[in-house]
Order: structure tokens, then C-alpha cells, then sequence
């Protein structure tokens, strides 16, 4: 089951209630350039300063709490965590976009000890949204051009 967790094309990181990482895997060590042995047991906050540790923290909350799974995605917020594009030749985005689920694991007592936390690299999809985004404001413009024309 590690090697799965080591080799998924998915950032998965488990946090405990204090946010100290329980969790880190091949994803996470190969965009963020951190093995698991250096952020083991340390804080999650710590390790990425530009997090707000409060915004995390109610975002985190229901996830303890409710025992309900949280979601942040690209259009809310590009990224959570700085990686840079890893196809910077090919790509014309500098950061990578993402997709983040956060989700409850239950412990043998019911409650909710650790969340786990998935990252999506959705890069290429908000490329794709952005260019077919940007094309439909060059054809409106075209047509508005072209109406004034008539």
C-alpha cells in the first residue's frame, strides 16, 4: 500500500489536529522538494508560510468536526501550495493550479483524529479554461468590431 501512496500522481498528505504532518508522499516530496523524513511531526503552517494558519484552520474545521470533506479548487484559489509548473517548457503557467479535497479519517473510537488531504494538479485544465476564455473575449470583441462596421 506505501509503494501506491509513494507513487500516485496525486499530492496526499495527512495532518493531525495540530496540522503536524503524519503523511507525505512521492507527489508532495517531488514538488515541493521536501523528503518525508525532514517535515515529519512538523507543522503544516510552518513548512509553507504563506498559508493563513486561520483560514486553514475553518476550512480544516468541519472536516474535524463534522466528519464532512472540505474542497478548495483552482477557481477559487489557483493553488494552495506554491509548486512551480513542473512543464515550464511547454506550459505558459508559472505555478501549478490545484485541486485540493481534505477528508476525515476515522479512528477505531469514532472520532476524527487525522484529515487527509488530497492535491490535484489541474494545471493543464485552467490552462484550457483561460485560452478558451481569452478566445471567446477576442471573437465578442471581433463581433462588436464588426456590428460597428455594418
Amino acid at each position: 500500500m506505501m509503494d501506491m501512496l509513494q507513487t500516485v500522481d496525486v499530492g496526499i498528505v495527512v495532518l493531525d489536529r495540530e496540522f503536524k504532518v503524519k503523511v507525505w508522499n512521492g507527489f508532495m516530496e517531488s514538488h515541493s522538494g521536501m523528503l518525508p523524513s525532514e517535515v515529519r511531526d512538523k507543522s503544516f503552517l510552518s513548512l509553507f508560510p504563506h498559508i493563513d494558519p486561520q483560514w486553514f484552520a475553518k476550512k480544516s474545521r468541519p472536516v474535524f468536526e463534522l466528519k464532512t470533506r472540505a474542497f478548495m479548487t483552482w477557481e477559487q484559489r489557483p493553488y494552495l501550495l506554491k509548486f512551480p509548473n513542473y512543464r515550464p517548457i511547454t506550459g505558459n503557467e508559472q505555478f501549478m493550479y490545484q485541486n485540493i479535497t481534505l477528508s476525515p479519517l476515522t479512528s477505531a473510537n469514532g472520532k476524527v483524529e487525522y484529515l487527509s488531504m488530497m492535491i490535484y494538479d489541474v494545471t493543464d485544465i485552467a490552462a484550457g479554461k483561460k485560452q478558451l476564455e481569452a478566445l471567446q473575449v477576442l471573437r465578442s470583441e471581433e463581433e462588436e468590431q464588426t456590428n460597428r462596421q455594418r
